[in-house]
């Protein structure tokens, strides 16, 4: 899958879940900052799994100022977990309309990269279901 399909999966979703470990996407990249606008625009929603560094922390000041999202936004949207050792190694990873179709993919942060990992239907739906617990023992809603 390539990134422009995954523009295309993306703007078609009403439910995106992201586990990142930098706000990559989101921030750095004019493709997907204007699409998560317009998505944004028209009540797509969001939901983040990030760690608490200080690389979410910069990146997070940029998707405020440039989505027009209030702190509260994000307390609701955002579950910020621990730092790990783990997160420079962990590649982005979105899940779409959870709930239904239920697709999942991942890339890794690069500025020119262009090839992107989708699962197939019994792995998208177990990275689903772990978002959702893990969202459920922190905020005790689900997502």
């Amino acid at each position: 899958m390539t990134i422009k399909q995954l523009i295309k999966l993306e703007d078609k979703a009403s439910e995106v879940w992201v586990v990142s470990p930098a706000l990559h996407w989101d921030t750095e990249n004019q493709a997907f900052s204007e699409l998560v606008s317009v998505n944004l625009g028209e009540k797509t929603k969001y939901r983040y799994i990030v760690p608490a560094t200080r690389q979410i922390e910069k990146n997070l000041r940029v998707y405020k100022k440039l989505y027009n999202v209030s702190d509260q936004e994000v307390a609701k949207n955002f579950l910020f977990l621990p730092e790990s050792d783990f997160n420079p190694f962990i590649p982005e990873s979105a899940i779409y309309d959870a709930s239904s179709d239920c697709i999942a993919c991942s890339a890794p942060g690069m500025v020119d990269g262009t090839d992107v990992i989708r699962y197939d239907e019994a792995t998208s739906k177990k990275m689903a279901a772990s978002f959702k617990k893990v969202w459920k023992k922190y905020k005790r809603t689900n997502p």
